[in-house]
This record gives structure tokens, C-alpha cells and sequence, in this order.
């Protein structure tokens, strides 16, 4: 994914950006509980492996994963480092 293709990614609605890597064994428990979130919010779930993207991962300040960040109209409006459960994520990004 290049810069442009994420700036796309982001710039409309709510987006969760979930930057993850295949050998995060807490990345892996979060795919499912995003993807309920995203589908009981009508979220968008934007992944960025940061093996495959570290420029992405640099320029977002990503120094541990899982990440997630919350975009809304294409800013960063909060974030999340670590595996949480669905409740938690829901009071600490949407409410």
C-alpha cells in the first residue's frame, strides 16, 4: 500500500486502521473482534501489514502492534496499542 492508496483509504467516513504483522499472535485475536465492530458500526477496516509497509508504519509512529487507529473525514482521532476486547474497543474509539 503506498502513501496515496492509504491517504484514499482514509480521507472519507470513519475508517479503523489496524496495523498488524502475520507473526502477532494479538493480531491475529483482534482480526475478528475489528471486523464486528466494523460490521455493527459500518465502519471501514483498513489493514497495514508493517512488514509489508514500514514507510506507513513510520509515519504513523507505530513503535508496537497491534495498533489501531480511528480516522474520521481522514484525521486521527484516537488510538489504541494491544489486543482489547470488543467492549473495550468500543468505549475507548467509539463512544
Amino acid at each position: 500500500m503506498t502513501q496515496d492508496e492509504f491517504a484514499e483509504a482514509i480521507k472519507d467516513g470513519t475508517v479503523l486502521v489496524d496495523y498488524w504483522a502475520e507473526w502477532c499472535p494479538g493480531c491475529s485475536a483482534l482480526t475478528p473482534v475489528l471486523d464486528e465492530l466494523a460490521e455493527e458500526h459500518g465502519l471501514k477496516v483498513v489493514k497495514v501489514n508493517v512488514d509489508e509497509n514500514p514507510e506507513l508504519a513510520v509515519a504513523a509512529g507505530i513503535r508496537s502492534i497491534p495498533m489501531i487507529h480511528l480516522f474520521e473525514g481522514g484525521q486521527k482521532v484516537q488510538e489504541v496499542v494491544g489486543s482489547q476486547s470488543k467492549q473495550r474497543l468500543e468505549r475507548k474509539l467509539l463512544l
